[in-house]
């Protein structure tokens, strides 16, 4: 199923799935019990696919990423976390930072995963049994906050506003199948600048999923992004940074494209 999130003209915020017909109103709970009307969705508004509690955000995790990074292959998942205040609409803009100005701001396509049930110690076999869907992401980042400027972390450069576009619809995992097998790419100002497939993961969704579930739950609607391939802004020569009048595309095979305008922070 293909699902989204949305405001209707009154201003309420409902979850409405997809179909060659249209999208039909969904009743009840995303993560519990829940069932699709016949009702229209009057869509005024199309929202990120999830509101969560927290972005758990893995780094490093494409093959090719760190050879570019100058970096090793991570012996385990690299870990930092995106507050919520990063969420961002698809269609909304990614603001460039500009009272704790950074000018080397970066994009990043990335799977992200939604769980769909509270999970804890889960195995890498069971662990995709634990997934509601997936959806487009972008790990905006600011690069001199996160290696310059950080303390030698990474969340300062990549959890300010708007640095967390998701979108532009959650497609459930029966009809995604192998998350491991998808084309991934980002298209700035109609050029495409990372192309590439989600088999080149370092370690697969299932073993991220286990790893972040050991001894910690992980609560239903929480938001995983994986990674991105070779090809960042950073690791160009001369690099390219986003600024105010880009346009930026996630494409993610099966899900669709996540597009976002870059402004200055007012």
């Amino acid at each position: 199923m293909k699902i989204i999130r949305y405001q209707d003209s009154s201003g309420a915020i409902n979850y409405a799935a997809e179909t060659s017909d249209g999208a039909f109103r969904i009743e009840g709970d995303l993560f519990g019990d829940y069932s699709v009307t016949e009702e229209a969705a009057d869509v005024a508004k199309l929202l990120a696919p999830v509101d969560p509690e927290i972005i758990l955000c893995i780094g490093l995790n494409y093959k090719f990423h760190a050879e570019e990074s100058g970096m090793p292959a991570p012996e385990r998942p690299v870990l930092f976390v995106k507050g919520r205040n990063a969420l961002q609409h698809p269609g909304d803009p990614i603001e460039i930072p500009t009272k704790l100005a950074s000018h080397k701001v970066d994009y990043e396509c990335e799977l992200a995963v939604v769980i769909g049930k509270a999970c804890k110690n889960v195995s890498k076999e069971d662990a995709l049994d634990y997934v509601l869907g997936y959806t487009c992401a972008n790990d905006v980042s600011a690069r001199d906050w996160q290696i310059e400027w950080g303390g030698s972390q990474w969340t300062r450069g990549k959890t300010f506003d708007t640095f967390a576009p998701l979108g532009p619809r959650l497609v459930t995992s029966d009809e995604i199948g192998d998350p491991n097998a998808l084309k991934i790419k980002t298209i700035l100002n109609g050029e495409t600048v990372q192309d590439w497939n989600t088999n080149d993961m370092i370690f697969s969704v299932a073993e991220i999923v286990a790893f972040l579930s050991g001894s910690t739950t992980l609560l239903a609607g929480t938001v995983i992004i994986t990674g991105t391939p070779h090809g960042v802004g950073m690791a160009r020569k001369p690099p390219l940074w986003l600024k105010s009048g880009d346009e930026v595309t996630i494409e993610i095979e099966k899900i669709g494209q996540l597009t976002n305008p870059v402004i200055n922070e007012a």
